[in-house]
């Protein structure tokens, strides 16, 4: 038997499906997070770390009841990525977050997909009024994905201490009605 989260909603759009993070998921995650592309999430991880915020991913799921959905292709169940609702206790505000996990998955709108539906989510069953994203300044691919969701930066927002000494820009996201 393979443990899996029980009672977790699962997401579709035109071409993704996104699901609560499953075992199979490890490997990709933990090739993505010891590797360079990491580097905005507090990458790149040891084997240890990969595999606490891993855990982290799972265990948002339990304790909150929501968190980052894995994402994936309606027609294949192999991992392409995260989006989704993210609150870790000491944020000052509640997030939508996305990763692409491979180079060869950017630049084909998955993130941007995967984010909307995220949002809706949030938003629409989960009942939050506002979103941020917390995006490490020199991070321009992600800066550029909030702009185009229609976040705004929010200089008067507080952000997050990221461990680092990179700079976190808040980007507040619209509304719930501007975004129906």
């Amino acid at each position: 038997m393979t443990p899996h989260l029980a009672d977790t909603p699962v997401l579709e759009t035109d071409r993704l499906r996104l699901r609560a993070p499953d075992a199979q998921d490890w490997p990709l995650w933990n090739a993505f997070a010891q590797s360079d592309r990491a580097e905005h999430i507090g990458g790149p991880y040891t084997l240890r770390t990969a595999w606490r915020g891993f855990a982290h991913v799972v265990g948002m799921w339990v304790l909150r009841g929501y968190g980052s959905f894995v994402i994936t292709a309606k027609d294949d169940d192999t991992a392409l990525g995260m989006a989704g609702p993210w609150h870790p206790a000491d944020w000052p505000e509640q997030e939508i977050g996305w990763t692409i996990w491979a180079p060869e998955n950017e630049g084909k709108g998955i993130a941007f997909e995967a984010a909307q539906a995220a949002r809706r989510f949030a938003y629409d069953r989960l009942g939050w009024t506002t979103a941020v994203s917390y995006i490490d300044a020199p991070n321009t691919r992600s800066i550029a994905l909030a702009e185009r969701l229609g976040a705004t930066r929010d200089p008067n927002a507080e952000a997050p201490n990221n461990g680092s000494d990179t700079e976190v820009l808040v980007y507040r996201h619209p509304a719930p009605e501007a975004v129906h």
